[in-house]
């Protein structure tokens, strides 16, 4: 039986102990044992996003949250800013037009951040705008957009983050940095099964809130709110139990290890990737910097297809990368290095992905990358092995 790897920007590998979590018996989500847990992982978010906010969970895909977001912040016609740099972002340009905004796009070349100036000026020139979103970890290119200068530049109108890929693997300051809303989920560096999104909520994103009239019902902050104000605090509708529980055990495990430890891993795990394939001699798309700590996208040399290298990794050494769409389809594999992760992973993950280019026809060197990886961690270990 071979192993499975997963090494995709998310979901991504659980540990053993949140897994078993969802072997456990239900239990009522009504009673004052089930609500502790919920409001502990309410509060483990909290610390995770550096906020003071409220914070709402949902049952649910990030996609639901992100548009719940936008019934509960707009009316129709509502003007608002979209940084738009990805297959991510370009989302939100489709779902606020889907729901009747007047849509201002600040657009970049993809595969690069953003240049929050020019989204400063645009804010500053745009008359009657409400509002400002942003993707924090592109993760359909591996771009980390600059979430501090972000919130400086829309410091005018409420700024919306999807931290989506980059929530507890990229730095993110939520109050430090004036974001107003930060929209994630799960299933990435917080290493548990897909289901459940989340939202944080300055003030001025409250006081935006009520004067919104676009028609909401399961995605409702009011009933969200009044369900955690209860008392005996919980959810408006039926949760996923399991879930939330498992997103408990997880949460302690990061915390256990430290937010700032967290981040530190994962900047190390980025750096391993990029140095590892730079060692081999390919080229990077995603850009050669510490931000990039939770998926690295690599352009791959002509003749590739990135469906046949997925597909070839997959079926002979078990190892699943992540594709891309759009204008990169072909061309750019991901390689995802968040959650449950460390040093040996992305060092198993580099070997495979070097011996199957060699596979598909393309020479280089597998173990000056592999080297060049171990380097980054540990520069004693790889003078052991020469």
């Amino acid at each position: 039986m071979r192993k499975y790897r997963l090494a995709v920007p998310g979901p991504t590998p659980l540990p053993p102990e949140v897994a078993a979590v969802a072997t456990l018996p239900i239990e009522d989500e009504r009673t004052e044992r089930y609500s502790a847990v919920f409001m502990r992982v309410i509060d483990g978010l909290r610390e995770v996003l550096r906020t003071r906010n409220e914070l709402l969970l949902f049952t649910s895909s990030m996609t639901g949250a992100f548009e719940g977001a936008m019934q509960n912040l707009f009316s129709p016609g509502d003007r608002m800013l979209v940084v738009n740099n990805g297959a991510f972002a370009s989302r939100w340009t489709e779902l606020t037009r889907r729901f009747g905004l007047d849509v201002v796009e600040v657009a970049s070349e993809w595969g690069r951040p953003v240049d929050m100036e020019r989204v400063a000026r645009a804010v500053a020139a745009t008359p009657d705008l409400v509002a400002a979103v942003a993707v924090h970890c592109e993760t359909s290119t591996g771009v980390v957009n600059d979430m501090r200068a972000f919130g400086e530049a829309t410091r005018s109108v409420v700024s919306i983050v999807d931290s989506a890929s980059g929530v507890g693997a990229c730095e993110l300051r939520t109050d430090e940095w004036g974001l107003d809303v930060v929209v994630a989920g799960c299933q990435k560096a917080l290493m548990t099964p897909p289901g459940l999104a989340f939202v944080s909520l300055s003030p001025d994103a409250w006081l935006l809130h009520r004067r919104a009239t676009l028609p909401r019902y399961y995605f409702d902050w009011d009933k969200a709110r009044d369900a955690m104000l209860a008392d005996i605090p919980g959810t408006p509708w039926t949760p996923a139990i399991s879930l939330i529980s498992q997103l408990d055990v997880a949460l302690r495990g990061l915390l256990d290890e430290g937010v700032d430890e967290t981040l530190a891993r994962h900047v190390r795990l980025g750096r391993m990737a990029r140095a590892g394939v730079l060692g081999m001699g390919l080229e990077l798309f995603s850009p050669d910097d510490d931000r990039g700590a939770a998926v690295t996208a690599v352009r791959l040399p002509e003749g590739i297809d990135s469906r046949a290298l997925v597909g070839h990794l997959l079926a002979e050494y078990g190892v699943q990368l992540a594709d891309s769409a759009g204008p990169l389809a072909g061309r750019v594999v991901r390689i995802g290095h968040c959650g449950h992760v460390d040093a040996f992973d992305v060092v198993t993950v580099l070997s495979a992905f070097g011996l199957a280019l060699r596979d598909l026809g393309h020479p280089l060197d597998v173990g000056n990358g592999v080297a060049a990886a171990l380097r980054v961690t540990s520069p004693t270990l790889v003078r052991g092995l020469r």
